[in-house]
């Protein structure tokens, strides 16, 4: 029973994780940039949808959309004004732009919010889903839920749409999708927008399972996410999904069965062991580069 328990608490942390690396991976796959600066969007959607519900007493069901509404704009914004002027330029430099957006994000949130972390409301006070012996927190089957509904529709819409595969043109070529007529600036945009509205809702959720907000809590997070994206192999929406689910089972069971100080070790430990075995990450290809 405990293994059961701790196996449902790595879904529900990993689910989260999941949708946080779509946004990692989706940038990576467009414009082969790691946008470090995405863990802080996080924290902007965490401090948007508290100050929504608690200082302007917007419902819950409105607060969402509007959060997720404000980062996509940030998303965009950030894209157009830190990393656009830097598509041409080496990867090293769009890089350290990410690290420098991300402590800018941290300190202006700092200089508004201050240092002090805040409480995040309860939003939903459902009694837990029992089945048997087992008590399933209402939490639990929400986020693993919406998260798994929101990994198949993204995935549907880059299939299915004409913005979805002009993502995938791009992706592949960018020259020779924008000679093929493809608006590479706009289909960049609506990546960044995308990602960030997942981050959004990776937010909200993360907010309402862990009611603790502060400037630098979308760190840990994104880092994690990160991670999940490197492991499933970054750039493939499929392999973030099962990334972020391995790392939270694997984090979540060390927490129950070995220690609670190790579990970072421990997802750090498999993503190295994953590199060293197969470096392109688990749905990765190997691919060969001129240089």
């Amino acid at each position: 029973m405990l293994f059961l328990n701790q196996l449902i608490n790595g879904l529900h942390i990993g689910s989260i994780y999941a949708l946080i690396a779509l946004g990692y991976t989706m940038v990576y796959g467009i414009v082969k940039l790691i946008n470090f600066a995405h863990g802080d969007i996080i924290m902007v959607g965490a401090y948007v949808s508290l100050i929504l519900i608690t200082d302007a007493h917007v419902p819950f069901y409105l607060a969402v959309p509007v959060t997720m509404a404000f980062c996509a704009l940030l998303g965009v914004l950030i894209e157009r004004l830190a990393y656009k002027p830097l598509r041409s330029a080496p990867r090293i430099s769009a890089l350290i732009t990410a690290i420098g957006v991300s402590m800018f994000l941290q300190n202006l949130a700092q200089q508004i919010f201050t240092a002090t972390p805040r409480p995040y409301p309860t939003v939903f006070t459902v009694a837990p889903i029992v089945i048997g012996k087992l008590s399933i927190n209402f939490l639990t089957v929400l986020t693993v839920s919406v998260s798994i509904v929101l990994m198949i529709a993204l995935q549907a819409f880059v299939r299915l749409t004409k913005t979805g595969k002009a993502m995938r043109a791009v992706s592949e070529d960018m020259g020779a999708a924008q000679l093929m007529g493809i608006n590479v600036n706009n289909t960049i945009s609506i990546t960044f927008a995308i990602g960030s509205a997942l981050a959004a809702i990776g937010a909200i959720l993360y907010s309402l399972n862990y009611p603790l907000i502060s400037p630098t809590m979308g760190s840990l997070p994104g880092l994690k996410a990160f991670i999940a994206a490197v492991f499933g192999g970054i750039g493939i929406l499929p392999g973030a999904m099962i990334g972020g689910f391995v790392m939270g089972i694997a984090e979540s069971l060390t927490k129950g069965f070995i220690s609670t100080q190790l579990p970072d070790a421990v997802v750090y430990g498999i993503l190295i062991v994953m590199l060293l075995v197969k470096p392109a990450g688990l749905l990765g290809k190997r691919t060969s580069e001129k240089v």
